[in-house]
């Protein structure tokens, strides 16, 4: 493998990349119109909010809440628990959405008539599903609290409710959609640089005159894949910086594994452009097989609804989605503080992604040029 071929190629696929009007319009204004949507998996709606139960109160008025808790429709009790420590675990592995906290006093105030407090525990990193969610607790919190005051012939409210969210302590819901963004801004340039690259070549008619070259077939695969990787490098940081300056997102992890997984998701995004470029003839095949790609890629990741309330086996196909890997990387070095240790087993799925996306494309390279 020679690499003065492979530089020489990464300078020309840079150059036809910014002298190509229809290529810098792709780079600059990507299209926002979706044209596919799975409409039973893109829902706001939740049916299944995770709630662990902190009861330090055993009398009668705290088991009839938690038995209304229970009772619920929408919440699934995962856990109850005995002590503070175990609040953070839950939290912290997403197996819970909220921890409600009933005090050991609760049941003694509502008797005596007095205003007595909760406390909910929230994962604010999807502000969104959290204040939904609270307003779901909410509900049945009113209700509990008019059907407690009419069974004495009392009223007045009761029952308080304190919040604190982690993560997110203000769930301010740019938090969460920004670093999405991130993800998604690089997916749609780096499969589109790629998508197109082989297909202008064949549109061009240049792509005969690449085969006389020295370049190998492998050669040119890798020149074709080095510049996706290198713009969406560029736009990540630019996008990283602006989180920082201009919306005040916290960087509260480590800066390396944040541009690893940058990386690993290139991999399997250019991985995927070229598979589409090398079944391409036009540049109009290209970016349409980009957005036949892009669309669900978007809709499965989670970056807009929660893959929890999407069909079971909607699920298992948003393992195949590399964005979805992503955007646990970029929220949890951005919000939760999240290293290396921590995402390994993101990591790795986009390596596998990204290994097997480029084997393939270099088979279809090699058919096709054959």
């Amino acid at each position: 493998m020679n690499l003065d071929h492979i530089i020489a190629l990464v300078i020309k696929e840079f150059l036809a990349v910014l002298r190509d009007k229809r290529s810098r319009f792709v780079l600059i204004a990507p299209p926002v119109v979706q044209l596919l949507v799975f409409s039973f998996a893109a829902t706001y709606d939740l049916n299944y909010v995770p709630i662990a139960l902190y009861n330090e109160d055993r009398g009668g008025a705290a088991q009839e809440l938690v038995a209304r808790i229970e009772g619920s429709p929408v919440f699934e009790v995962i856990a109850h628990i005995d002590h503070d420590a175990e609040v953070a675990a839950l939290i912290n592995n997403r197996d819970a959405l909220m921890v409600l906290h009933i005090g050991q006093n609760f049941s003694a105030g509502l008797q005596r008539g007095d205003s007595v407090s909760l406390q909910v525990i929230l994962d604010g990193r999807n502000s969104n599903t959290a204040m939904v969610a609270m307003n779901y607790l909410r509900t049945i919190l009113l209700d509990y609290n008019h059907a407690w005051l009419a069974d004495r012939g009392q009223s007045g409210p009761q029952v308080s409710l304190h919040t604190r969210a982690w993560f997110n302590e203000n769930l301010q819901s740019r938090w969460f959609i920004v670093p999405g963004i991130m993800g998604l801004l690089i997916l749609v340039v780096a499969l589109l640089v790629t998508a197109l690259s082989v297909a202008r070549e064949r549109e061009a008619g240049t792509f005969d005159q690449l085969l006389v070259t020295p370049l190998r077939p492998m050669e040119i695969l890798i020149g074709k894949a080095i510049p996706g990787i290198i713009i969406g490098i560029l736009e990540a940081t630019i996008i990283l910086v602006l989180m920082l300056l201009l919306f005040d997102i916290p960087l509260r992890g480590d800066l390396g594994a944040l541009y690893l997984g940058i990386v690993l998701f290139l991999l399997s995004a250019v991985g995927v452009g070229l598979m589409i470029s090398s079944i391409a003839v036009t540049q109009q095949q290209a970016i349409l097989g980009a957005f036949l790609f892009l669309v669900p890629a978007v809709i499965l990741s989670g970056f807009s609804t929660p893959i929890a309330n999407m069909p079971e086996v909607v699920q298992w196909l948003t393992y195949l989605d590399p964005l979805r890997y992503f955007l646990v990387v970029v929220r949890g070095v951005m919000l939760e503080g999240d290293g290396y240790g921590l995402l390994i087993h993101q990591f790795w799925p986009m390596a596998v992604i990204g290994i097997v996306s480029l084997a393939m494309a270099g088979w279809l390279f090699r058919r096709r040029m054959y």
